[in-house]
């Protein structure tokens, strides 16, 4: 047996549930090295449209544990599910090169629907799983993935189809109970399929006694049309020796008549494609939205349907809270706009965003920042990195930082010189991306130890440049004065002349981040006549406060800017002198 792990956070705790479910289940075969996994974890994707951040919780829950399970030596397999073959719901709105003539495509596979204009993919499912599946190897996501489209046509799933069919009448019995418990409304970030609805709702039809014991007007199968392709069918007979199905669509009048037992063009409505994947994957852990947890809906559903109809085990299930995004409302995958993984990562390093899903529970709700967050999100990670170095980070938080920065396969790759991210976005704001100007203010941050290439800063240099170019408007941006501001200076009394000539005259000894940070909060203790190190006053911090705002004016015409220390680096010592009036 493998070592277990002494971390104590949650993802340690579920990955002992999880061991110990799959020992349950394969008694002696939950061994490391073992020829096969037995320990499965699984993902659900729809690429419906742009793949958001929200839906990332659903791979980085059963990543994060199955990559614990790993790390103690055991076979584990990740599965992502990429539900291609779910129906094209509605257009998003906002998506590059699509416009309202794709509505006639709504009902279709999305493997059928023709990608964005310009896309270099074959389908609308390929164009979206591709952003994806690029951000899952960039996060160090392990997986396997299983196309739908592919498992459904090929007749993978063939028997299961027919078994469910057979069926159908307990499968009717088991939704029967929860058609009449509405559930209160909860927020989803998962839109809620009309397959699903139809599953709910008993497909929508008459539940007449056919005299079979069961409901002749419920089909756990929806056939996509032989001539339109799209699901608006409605199945109006069943034969269980022949497997012989008769449809009609309701788009376009086509109907036929197939054997179901040769025919592969259509799903297992979704609340019994589920757990019958449960059973056909043996998955022993999958997370669910708070959309899915609910009475009535599909994991609890599932539950029952995996268990009674397919003779399998409901997975281990905690459910996930909502990821927010500063300053945006609730996301959903299906509309354009909405941050996705790719555009997270343009932004902050692989380990910080992984670090935002492992530091919270799967029930806690977080929010990943495209403002001015970022700075300190950044300055905690880099907080907790020390602490992690020097032995002083709390047990959880070591274990959270562990998961962000290294997998099991080994550590991901990272900025070998990670200078604070707020200092690297000032200089890269105030020198609008001139390497020349940005490395020449970088190495006098500490002359002691200088940056002496800019590949030593990046990645996270080139993120911090991104966030800045993109992220924050136009009218927050920095623009340095070409000349001094005449007016202004011409009307300084002698306290703010004599503190600009304090400054000035300090420069040169003080011409480091360290040494110009010493210098512009001691300005205004010398003028108070208190010492270098004296603790801050109300009446001091107001001091520093007015002297901060004059060194803004003066040097970029307003109130505020970038931190004063990194900004005077950026205009240079020569510069300063000529906007303060030296």
């Amino acid at each position: 047996m493998a070592q277990q792990s002494t971390e104590t956070d949650w993802v340690s705790r579920f990955a002992d549930e999880v061991i110990a479910e799959a020992e349950r289940r394969a008694p002696g075969k939950v061994t490391s090295g073992a020829s096969a996994p037995v320990v499965v974890c699984a993902s659900g994707l729809s690429p419906s449209g742009p793949i958001h951040l929200g839906n990332l919780r659903e791979v980085m829950t059963p990543h994060l544990v199955a990559d614990e399970i790993r790390r103690r030596g055991y076979e584990v397999r990740h599965l992502i599910s990429w539900d291609d073959y779910d129906r094209y719901r509605k257009v998003p709105e906002g998506v590059p090169g699509v416009d309202k003539s794709w509505a006639e495509h709504i009902g279709k596979p999305l493997t059928a629907v023709p990608a964005p204009a310009g896309s270099a993919y074959p389908n609308w499912a390929e164009h979206f799983k591709a952003a994806m599946s690029e951000a899952l190897a960039e996060l160090g996501v392990e997986y396997d993935g299983i196309s739908q489209t592919a498992q459904y046509t090929a007749g993978v799933y063939r028997e299961q189809i027919l078994h469910a069919m057979k069926h159908r009448a307990d499968i009717d019995a088991i939704l029967g109970q929860y058609r009449t418990k509405k559930a209160p409304a909860k927020k989803s970030q998962k839109p809620v399929d009309e397959a699903e609805l139809e599953a709910a709702e008993g497909s929508g039809a008459a539940a007449e006694d056919d005299g079979s014991g069961g409901s002749a007007g419920y089909f756990p199968y929806k056939p996509y049309c032989g001539q339109c392709e799209k699901d608006l069918t409605t199945v109006t007979s069943y034969d269980d020796e022949t497997t012989e199905l008769a449809y009609t669509c309701t788009e376009c009048g086509f109907g036929e008549t197939v054997r179901l037992s040769e025919f592969n063009r259509g799903k297992l409505v979704w609340k019994v494609d589920w757990p019958m994947r449960w059973a056909y994957e043996g998955v022993i852990f999958e997370p669910s939205g708070v959309d899915h947890s609910s009475p009535g809906s599909s994991f609890v559903v599932g539950g029952q349907i995996v268990r009674q109809i397919f003779d399998g085990d409901q997975p281990i299930g905690p459910m996930y809270a909502f990821v927010g995004i500063s300053g945006m409302a609730k996301m959903s995958s299906s509309r354009g706009g909405v941050p996705t993984p790719g555009d997270a990562l343009k932004i902050m390093e692989a380990p910080l965003l992984r670090w935002l899903y492992a530091r919270r529970k799967p029930n806690q709700s977080f929010k990943i920042a495209f403002d001015q967050e970022i700075q300190r999100l950044y300055d905690e990670w880099d907080k907790l990195e020390a602490k992690v170095a020097d032995g002083t980070a709390l047990p959880a938080d070591a274990a959270a930082y562990a998961r962000a920065a290294r997998t099991a396969a080994g550590e991901l790759p990272r900025t070998p010189r990670p200078l604070p991210y707020r200092t690297l976005a000032s200089v890269a704001d105030i020198t609008a991306g001139h390497d020349e100007q940005t490395l020449r203010i970088l190495g006098e941050l500490d002359p002691d130890n200088p940056v002496t290439s800019l590949d030593e800063t990046r990645p996270r240099l080139a993120k911090a440049e991104y966030w800045i170019n993109t992220q924050v408007p136009a009218e927050q941006r920095t623009i340095v004065r070409d000349e001094p501001d005449a007016d202004l200076l011409g009307t300084l009394d002698e306290q703010s002349r004599g503190s600009l000539r304090l400054l000035l005259d300090g420069l040169d000894e003080h011409w480091s981040l360290d040494g110009l940070t010493t210098l512009v909060y001691g300005v205004p203790k010398v003028q108070a006549g208190l010492e270098p190190d004296a603790k801050p006053t109300p009446e001091l911090k107001v001091a520093q406060r007015a002297f901060f705002a004059l060194l803004y004016n003066l040097l970029v015409g307003r109130d505020t800017g970038p931190r004063l220390p990194t900004l005077l680096l950026a205009v240079g010592a020569d510069r300063v002198r000529k906007l303060l009036g030296g």
